[in-house]
């Protein structure tokens, strides 16, 4: 695991270094021949580096100028739920610069922006094989005063990293302490996963989440503190606008010290009934790609960073929030 974080630190330098022109001999050299590439939409999957660099990369490092990545955990692990024993590091933080140009009809600013992503990346024989980014779009709309959604039940802003600021593992960790944030992560899916017995949410919640609990949500639904408002701003408001909700499972599932996380390709499928975004009802299921990142403090959760493709859930349900934001202001194309 050491290898792969110093594989992954060296490419990060080189990466957030190098001139947007230079993007690809970069990843090049980084990236086995085989890369494959999952993001938000409207961007979705490449299986090129060039594609990848001509069509995201480039052009957002060309609008937002001076692009930092202020990286709030840094982690790695075995995959828990694959027997292929490659390894994994993952990435989280805020994506920070000077929006100068349009990007995807989003007006700028001419000031500093931040976007929030995640990235997971596999590593194998040296070389990055697959990555997984999801990046807080709408947070970059709210900023440029072009929010697609209505007023949330959580608070939206820049979010901070660890209250303990000690996720970013650069180094060995015990193992063992990671194998039990790992379980505790699994105990609280358990306690959680069925959404219809007889606990009041908040006693459900109580059963693996400290009482001072933060979940950081995403730009749509916004963040959260206390079990008592979590169950009153997202959580219960969320199992109440959605039915025939079915689990997937995740793609990569690991914990690194007192931190873990996981994100599935989707992790479930929904049929909103209403409310939700303020959207109305649909007997269309849909996807919901999700990343979860937790801290465990002792024997609970304590800190829980998500990120939802929420364009892509809407997408599906024939609202492309993007191609709005295009009709309204053509001139940012």
């Amino acid at each position: 695991m050491q290898e792969a974080k110093k594989l992954i630190r060296e490419y990060y330098e080189s990466f957030d270094q190098c001139s947007p022109s230079n993007i690809k001999n970069v990843m090049d050299q980084y990236c086995d021949p085989g890369f494959t590439w999952r993001g938000c939409h409207p961007f979705y999957e490449f299986d090129s580096v060039e594609k990848l660099c001509d069509e995201f990369w480039k052009p957002l490092r060309q609008s937002i100028r001076r692009l930092q990545r202020r990286q709030d955990i840094f982690m790695a692990g075995i995959n828990s739920i694959t027997d292929d024993e490659s390894v994994w590091v993952c990435s989280m933080g805020n994506l920070m610069g000077l929006f100068d140009l349009p990007w995807l009809s989003i007006p700028p600013t001419g000031k500093m922006i931040f976007m929030r992503y995640c990235e997971f990346h596999q590593v194998r024989s040296g070389k990055i094989v697959h990555t997984a980014m999801w990046f807080d779009i709408p947070q970059l709309m709210d900023q440029a005063g072009v929010n697609p959604f209505p007023p949330q039940t959580g608070a939206n802003q820049v979010q901070p990293g660890p209250m303990t600021h000690e996720g970013m593992m650069f180094g060995e960790q015990d193992p063992q302490v990671g194998e039990k944030t790992l379980e505790t992560m699994m105990k609280m899916v358990n306690c959680l996963g069925n959404w219809d017995n007889k606990l009041t949410l908040e006693e459900e919640l109580a059963l693996t989440w400290h009482d001072d609990m933060i979940w950081w949500g995403p730009t749509g639904i916004g963040s959260s503190y206390t079990i008592e408002r979590y169950a009153k701003q997202h959580s219960g408001p969320f199992r109440k606008t959605f039915k025939d909700r079915i689990f997937h499972g995740h793609v990569c599932r690991f914990a690194e010290g007192n931190f873990g996380g996981w994100f599935g390709w989707p992790n479930l499928t929904l049929t909103p009934v209403g409310g939700f975004n303020g959207m109305p009802s649909s007997d269309k299921p849909c996807d919901m790609r999700v990343i979860d990142i937790y801290r465990r403090d002792g024997e609970k959760l304590s800190e829980n960073w998500v990120f939802i493709d929420m364009l892509h859930f809407w997408n599906q349900q024939g609202l492309d929030v993007l191609q709005r934001l295009k009709s309204i202001h053509p001139q940012f194309e």
